[in-house]
């Protein structure tokens, strides 16, 4: 075997937990799906607030997925939970924020930005911006059980898995930020009245999603222990 075959091979665990943590979480996180949910929040702050609160969503994100990852598995043993209950409570919280979003007003100006300071409106960036509205239950519980299979990896390639992972992370961060930031000169040539379909579109996805997420994790909690 050549020298660089002998590399190929000693990278492969790298990619594959870039791979697994990417292809598991985009679809649950969707950045382009919910950049018009986050539009709605921000819409009335000027371009500069609205970017530094996206990049904040996408540290937040990165953080939070990250503590999944690592601590997620160990903290769910420590305190004697499950996945289950992970889902079920999630779920709701998530079903309920989209609920919401999609029953306001066009007027309603609860869940919007208000006129405020920076400061008061950046406060906003983790609840609930970041959670449950960007990584919701979904994203954790699949975070919890990619870190759990990495732990059971070998310990040669455990480090790898575990830097590929990250990286995974940083680029689905990256995608938040880019389709936040960005989203609003796509979504304006949709006019008021495309934005605000594709808004209650996304909304009731997000319920759903909710919906699905508690309902998975009470077939599961109810599902015979092997």
């Amino acid at each position: 075997m050549t020298v660089d075959s002998l590399k190929t091979v000693a990278m492969w665990p790298f990619v594959n937990g870039f791979l697994l943590v990417t292809l598991a979480l985009f679809p649950i996180v969707n950045p382009p799906g919910m950049a018009p949910i986050f539009l709605n929040y921000t819409e009335s702050l000027d371009d500069a607030v609205a970017a530094s609160l996206a990049r904040r969503v996408a540290i937040n994100a990165f953080m939070l997925t990250a503590a999944s990852l690592i601590v997620g598995p160990l903290a769910l043993k420590f305190f004697g939970l499950s996945l289950s209950a992970v889902r079920v409570a999630g779920g709701l919280v998530l079903a309920v924020a989209g609920w919401r979003l999609l029953t306001q007003g066009q007027e309603d100006s609860k869940h919007r930005a208000p006129a405020a300071s920076t400061e008061e409106v950046l406060s906003g960036a983790f609840y609930p911006l970041t959670l449950p509205l960007t990584i919701g239950p979904g994203s954790i519980a699949v975070m919890v059980t990619v870190g759990s299979s990495l732990l059971a990896a070998p310990g040669s390639s455990l480090l790898l898995d575990g830097l590929g992972a990250l990286a995974g992370l940083a680029c689905i961060s990256l995608l938040i930020y880019l389709c936040y930031n960005q989203g609003e000169h796509v979504l304006r040539k949709l006019g008021p009245t495309g934005i605000n379909v594709l808004l209650r579109l996304s909304a009731f996805v997000l319920l759903c999603i909710g919906v699905q997420i508690a309902l998975e994790g009470y077939a599961a909690f109810l599902s015979p222990r092997p």
